[in-house]
């Protein structure tokens, strides 16, 4: 089976993206382009993010996760510290972070370095969650095979039963992840493919160096 693709055409045109619009530090740059995806009736998802590690097996993999918070230091999320990402991280901490909003023909690139988030933030977070997700965490041994959907609904019950009338504790294997960024890309389509991609680096004193690339 063939499907020819070489026929799909879109011309970016909606925005640019200048180094005089670009201010020292990219969080601030994270954060305005944020705030306008988060914002927009065209991007479903604003927190939407691919992560791609490099796996127990040597392969890269890429998989959508949900950021939950950033700060000066980084982004958040979390994860099943015992899931295949959760183990590839922990194995090989230098992860790439991509946010893709098509409706607004951006997208950032985040490479950096993951570290363990610590427990009380983790607790705060886990506290939060609806109860659901909280049994979630406890019932699904993430990316372990499972004989069937069956299986995964009776532990849910189980766990229903056992914190029945009581508060839910986060688990041990259950917590965030803070990528500490070394260099952020941000791509602006334009026409003719001509785009925009300006790029920071984390120098040694903590300063950013910001460069075009070409597209």
């Amino acid at each position: 089976m063939a499907h020819d693709l070489s026929d799909y055409r879109k011309s970016y045109e909606k925005k640019e993206l200048l180094e005089s619009n670009c201010p020292e530090n990219p969080i601030e740059l994270f954060r305005d382009w944020f705030f306008v995806a988060d914002e927009s009736e065209l991007v479903d998802e604003a927190n939407a993010m691919t992560i791609a590690s490099i796996g127990l097996d040597g392969f890269p993999k890429s998989r959508v996760v949900l950021l939950k918070k950033y700060t000066w230091e980084g982004f958040i999320f979390y994860t099943n510290y015992n899931s295949e990402k959760g183990r590839a991280i922990l194995n090989n901490n230098q992860v790439c972070l991509s946010f893709f909003w098509s409706g607004l023909e951006q997208q950032i690139i985040i490479k950096g370095t993951a570290e363990k988030l610590s427990e009380n933030l983790s607790d705060g977070y886990f506290e939060s969650r609806p109860d659901g997700s909280k049994l979630g965490a406890w019932a699904s041994e993430q990316s372990n095979v499972v004989t069937s959907r069956e299986e995964l609904d009776q532990r849910l019950v189980s766990f229903e039963k056992q914190f029945e009338n009581q508060e839910i504790p986060r688990p041990e294997h259950w917590g965030g992840f803070l990528v500490k960024p070394v260099s952020i890309e941000f791509w602006q389509g334009r026409p003719n493919r001509m785009h925009d991609r300006i790029r920071y680096t984390l120098q040694k004193d903590f300063s950013w160096k910001l460069e075009r690339l070409a597209p």
